[in-house]
């Protein structure tokens, strides 16, 4: 079953790939990667499910997986355990098939009763000077650049 959460995204068409982050919560979807936002709607039918994406440019860069900057993207997919993965088509370039997996990335909870180790720090066992660890290094000069 889909469940609501955030998700890494990998994706790709037969001319492009890419990678974003996507979160889905109560049937909506939000996400974005560097160039472009994502946003839409998604019904779950235990491991079915269907989505409606629209993905829009938000910074000038790499071209679109799809090429159009601006697209609405029918999926169907299934999903199982921490995994999801569909396919669709933009209505924009619907000759282009398109394929995505969701992997789910829970947020490491740390429980409010944990007991966590204090380490103090002991700086008479650090080492002292030089060790084979490091070697000295030659001064930085500036480089002479020849006159124009």
């Amino acid at each position: 079953m889909l469940r609501d959460g955030k998700y890494a995204a990998w994706f790709r068409t037969p001319y492009a790939q890419g990678t974003g982050l996507v979160e889905l919560v109560d049937g909506r979807i939000s996400g974005s990667d560097s160039f472009f936002t994502y946003g839409g709607s998604y019904h779950v039918d235990q491991q079915r499910f269907t989505a409606v994406l629209t993905v829009k440019r938000h910074t000038a860069g790499s071209p679109s997986v799809f090429g159009p900057d601006e697209v609405e993207v029918d999926l169907t997919g299934t999903s199982g355990g921490a995994m999801a993965t569909c396919s669709g088509t933009a209505r924009q370039a619907p000759e282009i098939n398109f394929e995505a997996t969701l992997i789910y990335s829970q947020d490491e909870v740390v429980p409010a009763d944990a007991k966590c180790a204090i380490v103090r720090l002991n700086v008479d066992k650090l080492p002292k000077g030089l060790d084979g660890r490091s070697r000295p290094r030659p001064p930085i000069t500036p480089s002479r650049l020849p006159l124009s």
